[in-house]
């Protein structure tokens, strides 16, 4: 589960959306500090960026005074309790100083930066400073330092910190610049001691960059920070299983008699829950609760409890076994093509004796007194001997007399806000007895009406599972169900065909804001990064390319927004096909709009675009596609000059030792060697090059060595802790580029023709997580409609599309799909609703020929001359 989701799940009941965009009602419980209300002093402008509110001096002619683009800032860390105050306090000092900085403007924000799951690199940010030099830093933090004095908050990973109090340092731009890193990706910059734009990292640890020098004052801080060390602890810390924003979860051993135990770290004013609950608070919780529910053989027994730093630590027992997730992701039957009647009976056995073994857990936390208030599958560790259960993580917990709501939850458990006490758990374990067969039950976030139909499809595909046990476990889903189970829900079948796409364009014309400035429409939430709400994968771009593909009517308003949005592009747009520019321009000049298309191009040939990453989706394989192409419709020899110099790095890239790295090399369309590949082939079809069909072949076979074979058969990319179908980073991608160089290869091998059929079978599973074009089930279908390898029937196909039909929803009564991680709705193209438009045009409607960018159907020659 990406926790990064969770936050963008608050603001807006159907899409993910930034969180400084709650609701009115929402934003009138959580006013903003006083601090935000202050009308702008005379000569300071005021802007909010994201959840910032920044304040900037002007100079005589009023715009911003000069001031360095980089340098030691100070950041300050806050509480709920005191951050009114030191938000008040730093804009009196500042002000009058005329001293640049920002600051978190209300309660919610301040409490979602952070929570459990917040991203640990800006945790515990709530106001930023930046001096002019090193004397007006130091000036700062003492007389700054010497005003908070006293003030807790929680620690800044990503700093140094000052004193006792809640002041920290770190060296950083001031000014937004960026760079492309040595993985190819536009990244935030600073100058290095050459005057060279290198990345400014913001890893969760302090670090100098190697050209600054450590200010003296700073030197005892620095000194300080490193006294803390676990030496003297009687455990051996061996492993980090988890990371969050509270703190680590480590595997250790007990020197004293050598067994195996769990550390879980707190820290202070961090990790918050939503009831304002910090990671110490939360494991002080735990601690009690297991104590309440100690001897039951179903939690692990506490060991210890101790403090080191300001940190708290919960010592555990070692439970041996694997969680549950780990388990379904291992046994369940529906991860093949055709499922054995005798394995699927041997799941459903094992999976309802696993439920009853929960079941019974369950019962005997709350014959103890205690809510175990976070039941999900992570949560519930299986033994070794595959039968019996126990119960992790009781930082939730709580006395059953209390009957409180729940305060952290997985999003595909989490109880409707009327459940409290043991219905939180009740709801729970209705979840379970769904996701133990269809582990997709974060449906339910949207809308809990979803219940009824995954069972009905449960039933279908496992009829030895109790009729009863699935009706029991809708009706306590769905009971008191309000407004979002009762929402107008869509009756299209995505198979029916044209049906289903008038419906899915309804859906995403209906979920268009064409006055935002921000996205047009709603997806991922990668669209709230740097220039993503315009581009292929997630942005308006992509939108706009599958409505013309299938041969919807044209969304000119949309077209206005893209071409408003790119005069010009926000600085740090990144540069490639899929996640910047380069697609965009090649959407905008298949629907007509060819000046601003070579426009864009021009911007992104005046960058260091040679240093790009080789893949398709931000680097020199995407940007190469779009010049030759562009090169082909307008004769520009400049534009066939680039696509031939990107063609060129690639080949020699390709012929460079592979690097002797412990890392997995990634692999698949997007992010792989297949994405080279594909542009290699493109550029042969151009100028009959025969190295560039040799690189081509060397390109796909380094992808195919990233591929594992599944007991069934299937061929799936590799990541060392799972394998992977996808059309994004899995095989199915390699597969449409696979299929392209056989098609041109005068003599083919059995080894690519036996990865051909491996691909094949991955994309003909039964059961997907996620419907998405670039990482669900649309990809695969689109995938299993281009291939020419034998055994790629309609009957396949149609199954794949009936499949795509258990995880549609509805928006304003019309087919939509959930995007990445299923929360919420998505209508982009590489997670949503438009991706799997796409996916169903190609599968169906045979006169569009809708296809991927660069990828039409084999045999059929590029369309409307633009190599599309």
């Amino acid at each position: 589960m990406d926790q990064r989701y969770e936050v963008y799940a608050l603001a807006d009941r159907h899409f993910y959306e930034t969180p400084d965009r709650l609701s009115a009602g929402a934003r009138r419980a959580a006013p903003l500090y006083e601090a935000a209300r202050r009308a702008v002093p005379t000569g300071w402008d005021a802007a909010r960026v994201g959840d910032w509110l920044n304040l900037t001096p002007l100079g005589p002619e009023g715009a911003a005074a000069p001031g360095p683009a980089q340098g030691w800032k100070i950041h300050a860390s806050a509480t709920r309790a005191n951050a009114e105050r030191i938000a008040g306090i730093v804009w009196d000092y500042c002000v009058p100083r005329r001293i640049p900085f920002k600051f978190v403007p209300g309660p919610h924000l301040l409490h979602l930066r952070n929570t459990k799951y917040a991203a640990r690199d800006s945790s515990g940010k709530f106001v930023t400073l930046y001096p002019a030099d090193e004397e007006q830093l130091h000036c700062v933090l003492r007389e700054l330092g010497k005003l908070l004095e006293g003030f807790e908050g929680p620690y800044i990973l990503t700093d140094l910190r000052w004193g006792e109090g809640p002041l920290y340092v770190r060296y950083g731009a001031f000014a937004r610049t960026f760079v492309v890193d040595e993985r190819g990706s536009l990244v935030p910059a600073v100058r290095d001691g050459a005057g060279q734009l290198v990345p400014d990292r913001r890893a969760p640890s302090f670090q100098v960059p190697h050209w600054v020098t450590l200010p003296p004052f700073l030197a005892p801080m620095l000194a300080a920070r490193n006294t803390t060390t676990v030496g003297e602890l009687p455990y051996r810390i061996e492993k980090a299983l988890h990371f969050s924003n509270g703190g680590g979860v480590y595997a250790g051993t007990d020197t004293r008699d050598g067994s195996r135990v769990v550390l879980k770290e707190g820290r202070p004013h961090a990790g918050l829950a939503s009831d304002g609950a910090d990671a110490i608070a939360r494991l002080e919780r735990e601690k009690q609760a297991l104590e309440q529910v100690a001897g039951t053989g179903v939690v692990p027994e506490v060991r210890d409890w101790f403090t080191l730093g300001d940190h708290r630590f919960l010592v555990l027992d070692f439970l041996a076994g694997r969680p549950l997730n780990s388990c379904l992701a291992e046994r369940h039957p529906l991860l093949t093509p055709d499922p054995d009647p005798r394995d699927v009976a041997e799941y459903t056995a094992w999976a309802l004796k696993i439920y009853g073994g929960v079941e019974r857990a369950v019962h005997a936390v709350h014959a103890r007194g205690i809510v175990f208030n976070d039941l999900h599958v992570f949560n519930i560790m299986v033994a070794p001997d595959e039968e019996s259960v126990s119960l992790l993580d009781f930082e939730a917990a709580a006395p059953v007399t209390e009957q409180g709501r729940q305060v952290v939850a997985h999003p595909g458990f989490f109880a409707p806000p009327d459940r409290t006490g043991i219905d939180v758990d009740r709801y729970a374990l209705a979840c379970l007895r769904i996701a133990l067969f269809l582990p997709v039950t974060t449906l339910f976030v949207v809308d809990r009406g979803k219940a009824a139909h995954l069972a009905e499809v449960i039933a279908g595909q496992f009829p030895d599972v109790p009729w009863e046990f699935l009706e029991e476990a809708v009706t306590e889903i769905t009971r008191d169900t309000k407004s979002p189970a009762a929402a107008p829900r869509s009756f299209v079948e995505p198979g029916d065909w044209p049906f289903s796409r008038d419906s899915m364009v309804k859906a995403i014309l209906a979920s268009a804001t064409p006055d935002r400035d921000d996205r047009l429409f709603p997806g991922d939430i990668t669209q709230f990064s740097d220039g993503g709400g315009l581009g292929l994968a997630h942005g308006a771009a992509g939108v706009l390319y599958a409505l013309d593909a299938v041969g919807a009517e044209r969304y000119e308003e949309g077209e206005r927004w893209l071409l408003a949005r790119t005069a010009p592009a926000p600085r740090g747009t990144p540069l490639g096909l899929y996640d910047g520019l380069a697609g965009v321009a090649h959407v905008l000049d298949r629907l007509g709009h060819r000046q601003r298309a070579l426009d864009l191009v021009e911007s992104i040939l005046a960058e260091r675009w040679q240093n790009l990453s080789s893949d398709l989706h931000g680097g020199l394989a995407g940007l190469g596609l779009v010049l030759g192409a562009l090169a082909d419709t307008t004769g520009e020899p400049e534009l066939r000059t680039r696509a031939a110099e990107a063609a060129d790095l690639l080949v020699q890239r390709l012929a460079e030792p592979l690097p002797d790295t412990r890392r997995r090399r990634r692999a698949g369309l997007l992010r792989g060697a297949s994405g080279p590949a594909l542009f290699l082939l493109r550029q042969y079809e151009r100028t009959g090059e025969a190295r560039l069909l040799d690189a081509a072949r060397v390109a796909l076979r380094r992808d195919l060595d990233c591929c594992a074979r599944r007991e069934n058969g299937s061929l799936e990319v590799d990541e060392g802790w799972r394998t992977l179908p996808y059309l994004g980073e899995g095989s199915a991608g390699i597969g449409l580029v696979l299929d392209d160089l056989v098609a041109r290869l005068a003599d083919t091998d059995e080894e690519l023709e036996q990865a051909r059929t491996g691909i094949l079978s991955a994309a003909t599973c039964r059961f997907y997580v996620q419907p998405g074009l670039l990482q669900g089930r649309a990809g695969l279908i689109l995938h299993v409609a281009r291939t020419t390898t034998p055994g790629a029937s309609r009957e396949r196909l149609a199954d794949q599309i009936a499949g795509l039909g258990w995880l549609s929803m509805s928006y304003q009564g019309q087919l939509a799909f959930p995007g990445h991680q299923m929360m919420r709705l998505s209508m982009d193209l590489g997670t949503g609703t438009a991706g799997c438009l796409l996916a169903l045009g190609a599968a169906l409607d045979s006169g569009t020929g809708a296809h991927l960018p660069f990828l039409p159907p084999l045999g059929r020659p590029p369309q409307r001359g633009s190599a599309s």
